[in-house]
């Protein structure tokens, strides 16, 4: 299956279980993969035949901003149902979650959640 990635997305919000995470917020940087059939858009060279990275990268930040959830799984899930109510081409979804500045007292690059969802 072909795909289209976007890499290091990086969106301010607010999330988290800690009260703080939800009134400061902070940076949260998705990985997305999204599977579909993009034999039409090499042959055409049309935008509209294909599901444009610039909208994915829109859907994605709307749905992250639209509201405050504790756990990054919930905020994957949503991020998948947003993409494929948005774009009916994309089978399938990988979403990786990366939280950098999680509030651990520990030496960490991030902590993260991935999933993958085909549609149903």
């Amino acid at each position: 299956m072909d795909k289209i990635i976007v890499k290091n997305l990086k969106i301010f919000a607010y999330h988290g279980v800690n009260s703080d995470e939800k009134e400061n917020g902070q940076n949260f940087v998705f990985d997305i993969t999204a599977y579909l059939d993009l034999s039409q858009p090499c042959k055409s060279d049309d935008v509209n035949d294909t599901v444009s990275y610039a909208k994915i990268i829109k859907s994605v930040t709307r749905i992250a901003s639209s509201e405050k959830n504790d756990l990054l799984e919930r905020v994957a899930q949503r991020a998948a149902d947003g993409l494929f109510e948005d774009f009916p081409k994309i089978h399938k979804i990988k979403i990786t979650l990366k939280k950098p500045e999680a509030p651990i007292n520990a030496d960490f690059d991030y902590v993260a959640v991935e999933i993958e969802r085909e549609r149903k």
